[in-house]
């Protein structure tokens, strides 16, 4: 009886240990491991080779509704989960891009013409970072392809390679499009797009410095004509030169041409040949609307006068002229460029905004100089920002520490200096921006 009774004993136990086995096998069924068919009996044993108590070793195995590390590769996200809220902005921008794209086919949009312009200025403004996050999108979908590829290969060792070999060049595509979404998203200035007023004055040099700054003049000239620009002289004189320049993002561009263009050369007046030191300085001056800069009636005067020149016989017997001096900042602006009053009136109101609100801008600058002295310059008329050695032929720009051949500079090549000037300002608002993440 006692050994019967320890018999139904351990029955009842085996049962219960095996139903409670039952119950844990169903509750994890979706980690049960599956052994893929081409993998051999040999490295299914391997796996409990240390014996009891030791960690099976599952490498090389795969489970349903996981993914398995592997050495190198990137998540289908691409960025780290830490810039999760930088992929919803940058959705944001996407969703935002594709309904101004409807919109453009909505009559009553076509209908508006002042709001057709903000809208597809707008849908410009944001395309290449709309264009570049979409590749990353596409790239990132293309990872994880070639990541399930890696694990499904197996044991054949030409597809891993191939898989492998994609993943690489997918990882190197995807972080260089990172690099550009960063850059594209850092804060623009506001008037990036404006036209500006490029006012060139001589400085210290006598005729020299005159000549020097009919020179920059030329050079700037044919610069705007290398990007497409329009340039047009508004004010002319011996010793000051103010262009229009007109076109796509010009501020943006120009901006970094503000300062003092030192130059050193042996000047055509001297019979000694000893090489002389002048400098010219370059203001960059965005156009303004009569919102952004008010001017109260009361502080201007306004005349007219005949024009001189050449012109014909309309310009010299009708008064089309305008000479508008600014009472407060005592700023005397003169334009007989247009051929009616009219035309010179609005010019000269335009370079009136421009030259109040760059008052405004150079002392917003000086408070801020200690705040960006590191950037690429300050943008101040008193900065020093390039020399020009006509005995080297070099161009040294001085917020760069780098120079660059005299001639391609005076044949209008400025692109180079500047997309210089532009990646500097990028990588040190960019370590800005890290240290306030940080």
């Amino acid at each position: 009886p006692a050994m019967g009774a320890r018999s139904c004993t351990t029955a009842a136990l085996s049962l219960a240990i095996c139903a409670a086995l039952l119950s844990l096998s169903s509750a994890f069924a979706p980690m049960t491991l599956r052994i893929p068919a081409t993998q051999s009996l040999a490295r299914s044993k391997a796996c409990f080779a240390k014996g009891p108590g030791s960690r099976p070793n599952f490498a090389g195995f795969a489970f349903p509704g996981a993914t398995a590390p592997v050495r190198g590769a990137r998540s289908a996200l691409g960025l780290k989960m830490a810039d999760e809220g930088m992929i919803r902005r940058l959705q944001s921008t996407k969703d935002q891009f594709d309904d101004m794209t409807n919109s453009l086919s909505d009559p009553e949009l076509a209908a508006n013409t002042a709001e057709l312009l903000r809208v597809t200025k707008k849908r410009a403004s944001i395309e290449p970072l709309v264009t570049a996050f979409t590749e990353w999108q596409a790239a990132s979908n293309e990872l994880q392809g070639a990541t399930d590829m890696f694990q499904e290969a197996g044991d054949d060792q030409e597809m891993r390679e191939m898989a492998r070999e994609e993943m690489k060049a997918l990882e190197d595509q995807i972080s260089a499009l990172e690099e550009d979404l960063k850059v594209l998203m850092l804060p623009k200035d506001p008037m990036d797009e404006k036209n500006v007023m490029l006012e060139i004055r001589a400085g210290t040099g006598g005729d020299e410095a005159n000549i020097w700054a009919a020179d920059l003049v030329d050079v700037y000239t044919r610069y705007a004509k290398s990007q497409g620009w329009e340039a047009s002289m508004v004010e002319e004189s011996d010793s000051t030169k103010i262009i229009q320049v007109k076109g796509d993002s010009v501020y943006s561009k120009l901006k970094y041409e503000a300062g003092v263009h030192r130059v050193q050369r042996v000047p055509a007046t001297e019979t000694q040949g000893r090489v002389h030191t002048s400098t010219a300085t370059v203001a960059i001056m965005p156009e303004v609307d009569a919102v952004m800069v008010v001017i109260d009636p009361k502080d201007i005067t306004l005349q007219t006068a005949r024009s001189s020149g050449a012109g014909g016989q309309n310009v010299n017997k009708v008064e089309s002229a305008i000479d508008l001096f600014h009472i407060p900042s005592g700023i005397r602006v003169f334009c007989q460029q247009g051929r009616s009053q009219l035309q010179n009136k609005e010019l000269a109101f335009q370079l009136l905004r421009a030259k109040l609100y760059d008052l405004q801008l150079e002392a917003q600058r000086k408070e801020l100089y200690d705040q960006r002295k590191e950037q690429v310059g300050t943008g101040s008329r008193s900065e020093k920002i390039r020399t020009y050695n006509w005995k080297d032929g070099r161009c040294s720009d001085h917020r760069l520490n780098k120079n660059f051949p005299l001639q391609s500079f005076l044949g209008g090549d400025v692109e180079t200096i500047i997309q210089e000037c532009i990646f500097k300002d990028q990588q040190a608002k960019l370590a800005a921006l890290s240290q306030e993440n940080y």
